[in-house]
């Protein structure tokens, strides 16, 4: 047993090389260097903190057909690759890791929902969804190379290890995959779902989300001539200071209904036809203009991404994210339900 110690020493060295190369080879660096957090970490001559990795496995090989509007084709890409499309579309790559986290989950739960329940509505024939906001957002490799340029490297493996690192996860209610709606910036809490579509879904409940506020789209103000205004709306306003009377609000805090001397108009429509930034407006008239003030920025219903972002910065995981934007709802494995897919094939 004794001759046999320096090949046994041999074999342990070997075998630890092998644990350590990959994680070397994974370390996040772009174009040679250092980027970010880790970059700063390693001039000031800190080692850059540990992180646990929940999955860092591909979803499985199931295929989507995208309608790619502006050129009118079909783009055939694998679940991996479309999520990662729809993430880096739909949601800044400097955003922090676990916003990206929640955006990937919502978004592998939207297309796992339509794949699942073989939705095709609003798509042409031979693909399963869109690439606009009717569904959700995609840009494929090359568009990110376009949009990111210099940054695309750490960009691409940040937006990458968000998809793995939440792989084969949806989100669901009673064991059914839920709506995983989001929008962009809240004016410090979400909407009921009815209060801007019909339909109460339990999930879908107006919460507090403070972490918007003075963010770069929580303010916008926008000024539109008086003529403009009546007519888009359908109403006068008179030469007088007030400009309609609002009758009710909605448990987010966002404009319900405007009278305007008894035409009444939901703050829904207004914003449709005013092409506002949210439903939570005021305004003012300033001679022969109106100026209007919103906050925030979307319909306000399901997870604010700037919500999301802030939460991540207080130290949030993308689980602590969801679950707070989301009410009663389980992470689950996608598993069973992709076999479906596949096996239909």
């Amino acid at each position: 047993m004794e001759k046999f110690k320096p090949l046994i020493v041999l074999a342990s060295i070997l075998f630890a090389l092998t644990l350590i190369i990959p994680a070397v080879l994974v370390l996040p660096f772009s174009d040679g260097k250092a980027s970010g957090k880790l970059g700063e970490e390693l001039a000031r001559g800190k080692a850059p903190a540990s992180k646990t990795v929940t999955s860092t496995t591909k979803d499985p090989a199931v295929e989507v057909a995208v309608f790619r509007s502006a050129k009118s084709t079909i783009e055939k890409v694998d679940l991996e690759n479309y999520l990662v499309g729809v993430v880096a579309a739909e949601m800044p790559a400097d955003f922090n890791e676990e916003a990206l986290k929640a955006q990937a989950l919502a978004a592998r739960t939207y297309i796992v929902n339509r794949l699942t329940s073989k939705d095709k509505l609003g798509v042409p024939k031979g693909a399963m969804v869109t690439d606009t906001q009717i569904h959700q957002v995609y840009k494929n490799d090359a568009e990110q190379r376009r949009d990111w340029g210099k940054d695309y490297a750490w960009k691409k493996k940040k937006v990458l290890t968000a998809v793995r690192e939440t792989s084969g996860q949806i989100l669901t209610y009673k064991n059914k995959p839920i709506d995983a709606l989001f929008f962009s910036t809240s004016n410090g809490y979400t909407e009921n779902s009815e209060d801007y579509w019909d339909g109460e879904i339990p999930y879908l409940r107006s919460v507090s989300s403070p972490w918007d506020k003075g963010t770069e789209k929580y303010i916008h103000k926008m000024q539109i001539p008086v003529s403009q205004f009546e007519a888009r709306l359908g109403v006068r306003v008179g030469s007088g200071g007030t400009i309609g009377k609002i009758i009710a609000r909605t448990e987010g805090k966002r404009v319900a209904k405007v009278d305007f001397n008894g035409k009444i108009l939901t703050g829904k429509s207004i914003r449709e036809k005013l092409d506002l930034r949210s439903t939570d407006f005021s305004w003012e008239r300033k001679g022969s203009s109106i100026v209007i003030t919103t906050k925030g920025f979307g319909h306000g219903v399901g997870m604010s991404q700037y919500g999301a972002n802030g939460m991540a910065a207080e130290g949030k995981s993308y689980k602590d994210i969801v679950l707070h934007y989301y009410k009663g709802v389980k992470i689950t494995s996608a598993e069973n339900m992709l076999a479906t897919v596949t096996a239909r094939k």
